[in-house]
């Protein structure tokens, strides 16, 4: 449970109320691509992430999809604790970007430790702050960008989040995500490389 400790510790939670999150706890385990929450879902537990990265989106009645933002080391996702305090069914997606592991914690709880640790209290309110920030930032994105400069955005974002300057996505992927057209999506990337902004690979690319 060290990691668990270690992980909660960081993000600020005092003593009592981490011994009382890891004995109530359990761990999961999700693979690169793999769903977690998916529209219409009953919010039952609050994922906290230990490590790896999930994505999470808005999914229509079609099943085009847009992306939102991504949760890291330290995040938990705090649409489903507003589903869960609302009493409301999801209405957007969570996927595994890369294997991550997990800390899911049983709704049952959340509004006790609000109540009683100020700690949680600003953790939550901090996530929803951050979520916020990062939606109003896409949001952003679709209204005020052209889409080569939402499409460097979406590549930054993804290396911060990964730490890494490789991104492992297919072309049709990136579309999907950015809600637009494979076409459009390999014609701009080629342009940035042009720009040596990045090398395009098979199946992945560089960030310079």
């Amino acid at each position: 449970m060290k990691i668990v400790t270690d992980a909660l510790e960081q993000v600020g939670l005092e003593g009592q109320l981490i011994e009382e999150i890891v004995n109530t706890g359990r761990f999961l385990k999700v693979r690169e691509g793999q769903p977690l929450i998916e529209p219409g879902m009953e919010a039952k537990e609050m994922p906290l992430v230990i490590n790896g990265t999930l994505r999470v989106m808005r999914e229509d009645k079609e099943g085009r999809e847009i992306f939102l933002y991504y949760l890291e080391g330290g995040d938990a996702c705090a649409m489903s604790i507003s589903c869960c305090l609302g009493t409301q069914i999801s209405e957007f997606k969570v996927v595994a970007e890369e294997d991550a592991t997990l800390w899911m914690v049983s709704m049952h709880y959340i509004d006790t430790w609000m109540v009683k640790y100020r700690s949680f209290r600003k953790f939550i309110f901090d996530s929803y702050h951050d979520r916020f920030d990062e939606m109003l930032n896409t949001v952003d994105g679709i209204a005020f960008m052209n889409m080569d400069q939402r499409l460097m955005k979406y590549l930054l974002d993804k290396k911060q989040s990964t730490g890494s300057f490789v991104i492992n996505k297919t072309h049709e992927q990136i579309a999907q995500e950015l809600n637009t057209s494979r076409v459009v999506v390999s014609r701009l990337l080629k342009k940035l490389e042009r720009e040596d902004k990045i090398e395009l690979h098979r199946n992945r690319i560089e960030v310079l």
